[in-house]
């Protein structure tokens, strides 16, 4: 089920005498979740984004003082905030920062109260949701001091990609609203090309920055639909994607329950394929395996208590609509030809369903199992996708560490030679690694009579 998350709007009556009706078009909208801001020197304002929080489920307050307003913070201020953050509903401090834009109050006011509410953040638990107009290098060297102390996001992120590299450095999420969605956002799209999805929240900063098709009018949580899909086609990922991704993030960011994302699946949708999550089992223990981070890829969660058996892949499948996907990947965070009769059993099962298959593989079954393996895939698979990732025995050896040593680099090439001969489309493909020559396993690859595919090292799924 789509599921949205509208990391920022401002829901207060001053805008939205309407709220009621607002969040039920939100939900028509598949908007099921949105932080609500509260950010001013006046306490008042604060509680109504507490209030409107309470009154609607999915709906979530973030309280502060914005830097328009730091000029008029008190000490009475800050009292009445560090009391208020103890509603259940509240998830966030902000949103604070710095606008150097406007200047409504002075810089030096605005950098302490911001450290000031930093510091409250820090201490209470909470992340951080950042303002910054005309102020990146005193934010980013005010956010670099407490990196490591303080979690949250930068709201409204319109800036370039360097920029927003920054930020993610510093561990902070960057949110895209739906100027994104803009003609003349081509800078702000470049970013958003560059940047890791898994880095982003989505926000509409209702009542204002209404997407395209939808200038002109009050901006409000539905229309950051609009948002998502833009980032889904500069991403070339789908809106489920974009959404669930984005989705989890927030909930991540904000300290909510992760809910049916915290589930391990055992087939998961990205773009128009189908992956079956056979195994966590590898004989690699390579260098850059996401899965020694997270086991999230592009908001599935891949960690599984044990190997499924082929009669619960088919039931996981059953529950899948099978005709929305162009094919059907064995791959997770594991080695599927570990469990090749498995692989074999359920891919006979999707051929006779008439669906393409493709298997994702380190390159090491035959060696592994003592024999042929790909022999045994005859018929079954269409094509083949096998980890290259290296020029030469001593490189694979350093990233994709193998107990069978530098001889594992020349099981894959012999792989790979054996699968041109049975599997009709086999792809080496290799991962953008220091010191690795793209342009050498290339060569290879083509050598060996095989497509080639360079995949980007952190962008996984």
């Amino acid at each position: 089920m789509l599921e949205i998350f509208d990391s920022h709007a401002h829901l207060s009556k001053e805008f939205f005498e309407d709220i009621s009706e607002v969040v039920q078009r939100a939900r028509k909208a598949n908007v099921n979740e949105i932080v609500t801001v509260g950010s001013s020197s006046n306490p008042a304002v604060m509680e109504e984004a507490i209030e409107v929080a309470s009154t609607f489920e999915g709906v979530y307050a973030a309280i502060g003082i914005h830097p328009h307003e730091a000029q008029s913070a008190t000490d009475k201020t800050f009292s009445a905030l560090e009391a208020l953050l103890g509603h259940e509903k509240v998830v966030a401090v902000g949103e604070t920062g710095l606008d150097f834009h406007y200047n409504f109050s002075s810089k030096e006011s605005q950098i302490e109260v911001f450290k000031r509410q930093i510091a409250i953040a820090r201490d209470r638990g909470f992340p951080i949701v950042v303002h910054c107009r005309d102020a990146h290098e005193e934010c980013l060297g005010i956010l670099s001091e407490v990196a490591s102390q303080v979690k949250g996001v930068i709201h409204c992120f319109t800036g370039d990609l360097e920029t927003a590299r920054r930020y993610v450095g510093l561990g902070f999420f960057v949110s895209i609203p739906g100027v994104v969605t803009f003609r003349n956002a081509g800078a702000l799209k470049e970013t958003v090309k560059g940047l890791l999805v898994e880095r982003m929240l989505v926000e509409t900063d209702s009542p204002y920055l209404s997407p395209e098709p939808m200038r002109g009018k009050r901006c409000e949580p539905a229309y950051v639909r609009y948002t998502v899909q833009a980032i889904a086609s500069i991403k070339g990922l789908s809106l489920e994607d974009v959404a669930r991704i984005t989705t989890l993030n927030a909930r991540r960011l904000f300290g909510l329950s992760s809910g049916d994302y915290a589930q391990p699946k055992i087939t998961y949708g990205i773009r128009d394929s189908l992956y079956i999550n056979v195994t966590n089992r590898c004989t690699l223990h390579c260098t850059f395996c996401g899965k020694f981070r997270d086991f999230y890829v592009k908001g599935h969660n891949l960690r599984m208590k044990k190997d499924p058996s082929a009669q619960e892949i088919f039931e996981a499948l059953q529950n899948e609509n099978l005709k929305r996907y162009k094919e059907v990947v064995f791959c997770g965070y594991g080695e599927p030809l570990l469990r090749l009769d498995v692989v074999k059993e359920v891919a006979k099962w999707l051929k006779e369903r008439g669906k393409k298959v493709r298997v994702n593989t380190d390159g090491l079954a035959n060696l592994v199992h003592k024999k042929n393996c790909l022999e045994e895939l005859r018929g079954l698979v269409d094509e083949i996708s096998v980890s290259l990732n290296a020029q030469d025995a001593k490189t694979y050896a350093r990233y994709c560490r193998s107990r069978y040593g530098e001889q594992a680099f020349q099981a894959v090439l012999d792989f790979i030679q054996e699968a041109k001969k049975i599997i009709p489309q086999v792809v080496a493909t290799v991962v953008t690694l220091p010191d690795v020559d793209i342009e050498a396993c290339r060569r290879l690859a083509l050598g060996l009579g095989v497509a080639f595919r360079v995949r980007p090292l952190d962008d996984i799924g």
